[in-house]
């Protein structure tokens, strides 16, 4: 026998990190919404000129629940290819597009700050998509299962840029989250 690992035991290890990585990616996502008042939640959302192309509020729940799934599928694909060249790199890379996706509702919900908001999307695609040039030279299965993330955040980049070219000055439309609000 040649193998370190049967295809068995190589399965449940994935299944064990997937069983860590998809939890702990939902949750992540959720807190990081739950401080700050969105979509048609918001008063200062609801009161800006969106684009034709803006979808309907019960969408965005939907496509980050699948897409943080994917991501969680994708990262223990990557953590369970131990000894792997460039294991840490593309670990290092999927933080940092990831952690920016975290702080993007805050930033542009919580804060106003549209212009802010679509420079950390662009941060996200950069990184995104070395992750997955660099997740492609591990498992090219975890490549493939990052591509509905940077699809849309790369949509998510082109409301952003629309929403911010149809309400200039939108920053002062509402105090931001972090604004004291007094009676």
């Amino acid at each position: 026998m040649s193998e370190i690992a049967s295809k068995g035991q190589l399965r449940q290890s994935y299944l064990r990190w997937a069983a860590i990585t998809v939890p702990l990616i939902l949750l992540l996502g959720f807190l990081s919404g739950s401080g700050v008042t969105a979509g048609g939640d918001s008063g200062w959302y609801r009161g800006l000129a969106k684009p034709a192309l803006n979808p309907p509020d019960w969408v965005f729940p939907v496509a980050w629940t699948t897409i943080y799934v994917l991501l969680g599928l994708a990262l223990a694909m990557i953590l369970n290819a131990r000894g792997a060249a460039g294991r840490a790199l593309a670990v290092l890379l999927f933080a940092l597009s990831f952690g920016g996706s975290l702080g993007w509702m805050p930033l542009f919900f919580g804060a106003h700050r549209i212009g802010a908001a679509l420079w950390l999307i662009v941060f996200m695609l950069v990184t995104g998509c070395a992750a997955a040039v660099v997740f492609a030279r591990i498992r090219n299965t975890a490549a493939w299962l990052l591509v509905p993330y940077l699809v849309w955040i790369s949509f998510a980049g082109v409301l952003t840029w629309r929403i911010g070219q149809m309400n200039p000055g939108a920053e002062r439309l509402a105090p931001g989250a972090s604004a004291s609000q007094m009676l």
